[in-house]
């Protein structure tokens, strides 16, 4: 056999040092023009209510519950409790839960209405979203959450102050996660991380940019806006219910204001100790989030190896090779990763030496995205609350009129 060219070897050089300038450039990029997504400073914007006091609107909380009898009277009181001037109901839809749902929140105080699961074309939350809706009245705002949030007194006070202020459509809060368990102080902010970076907050609060989503757990919404855009009907079959309303009511005409940021004081009370359990929550809708495009999961595979694989992989290889270039740019952008990440870290009271293993937990959202696409195609996608929800046309943001 022959001694291979060192021509071989040059490529092979070239191709490495290509890939981690490549990822470097991608960090740069992130870190200074990717509207700040790692900053945790995006919170609700403060102003008094005085200038509203005496007409403050009627607010309806619309809580969509299937099988929560557990978790119900640790958070809904806190609901219930909130120190409204205005007027203030929160109606509870027992989604064809198989528990006492409907009878404890009923015993806690809320109006309760019962959802038969979703028609055909609807996704289980969106339709009992829909329940709610209807059952609301005609409040000037709807409050959608989930039953696991826990709210402090003051919080819908400020959510409308704000929103009355600013001119806002939407108001969403992502709300803070319980980061307990290990796998939750591994998972959890990277999860809110991503998001962002997929989202940035700054981009969804201009009212120019195309840029929109919103957080399930906590979205003030103005009913009309909801109206004019079509109605929940628009997302039907939706399993990233918040992010297409506030891509639906932000996209009904030129000049929608859609906010979304963080709360460090409205809070989760959803456990998840077991790796499976954060699994399946993220496994259930990141392909959805690809379009269902084995086009878009190649391209998020190549792109999140290349951003988040390659920069500790050059940095050791470069060490073990003695290739101080190869090192030294993988290191850079290694760097400038855990630095992004330090933040959300902060926020989540963790340690910012966690940042260095950025890298492995995207290897783990990699998989749990690539696991997604193969239950899909197996028939087990969307699975959410024992329902398993396919792709349907409802899944994209279509107008049914």
């Amino acid at each position: 056999m022959g001694v291979p060219a060192a021509g071989s070897d040059n490529r092979l050089v070239i191709t490495v040092v290509v890939l981690v300038a490549l990822a470097l450039a991608a960090w740069i990029y992130l870190a200074l023009g990717h509207g700040r997504f790692w900053s945790t400073a995006v919170r609700l914007p403060t102003a008094t209510g005085a200038n509203i006091a005496g007409t403050w609107p009627d607010v309806t909380a619309i809580v969509p519950a299937r099988d929560e009898a557990a978790i119900l009277p640790t958070t809904l009181p806190s609901l219930l409790a909130q120190d409204y001037p205005g007027r203030f109901r929160v109606v509870v839809v027992d989604d064809a839960s198989s528990d006492r749902t409907g009878d404890v929140a009923r015993r806690i105080g809320a109006h309760v209405v019962r959802g038969d699961g979703p028609p055909p074309g609807w996704a289980g939350k969106v339709a009992a979203m829909a329940v709610g809706v209807r059952s609301a009245g005609t409040p000037e705002y709807l409050l959608f959450t989930d039953a696991d949030v826990r709210f402090p007194t003051g919080a819908l006070t400020a959510l409308v102050t704000a929103a009355r202020r600013h001119g806002l459509d939407v108001v969403s809060q992502m709300v803070r996660l319980r980061a307990i368990s290990h796998w939750e102080r591994h998972i959890v902010p990277a999860f809110v991380y991503f998001f962002a970076q997929l989202y940035p907050f700054s981009r969804v609060n201009q009212p120019e940019s195309t840029t929109a989503a919103a957080a399930g757990g906590c979205m003030l919404v103005r009913r009309e806006a909801l109206q004019e855009a079509g109605g929940l009907a628009c997302i039907a079959g939706a399993l990233i219910d918040d992010v297409a309303l506030g891509q639906l009511v932000k996209g009904r005409r030129p000049g929608s204001r859609v906010w979304l940021g963080l709360s460090s004081e409205i809070e989760s009370a959803r456990s998840y100790p077991r790796l499976s359990d954060l699994w399946a929550m993220i496994s259930r809708s990141a392909y959805t989030q690809l379009r269902y495009s084995p086009w878009l999961l190649a391209g998020t595979v190549l792109g999140l190896l290349i951003v988040y694989v390659v920069p500790p992989a050059a940095t050791v290889a470069g060490l073990v090779a003695g290739d101080a270039l190869v090192a030294t740019l993988g290191a850079a952008a290694w760097t400038i990763m855990a630095a992004t990440y330090v933040p959300m870290l902060r926020f989540y009271r963790l340690s910012p030496a966690r940042a260095v293993l950025l890298p492995l937990i995207a290897v783990g959202y990699l998989a749990m995205t690539i696991d997604s696409a193969r239950r899909h195609r197996r028939g087990h996608g969307g699975s959410w609350k024992g329902r398993t929800v396919m792709r349907s046309s409802a899944d994209r943001l279509t107008d049914p009129r």
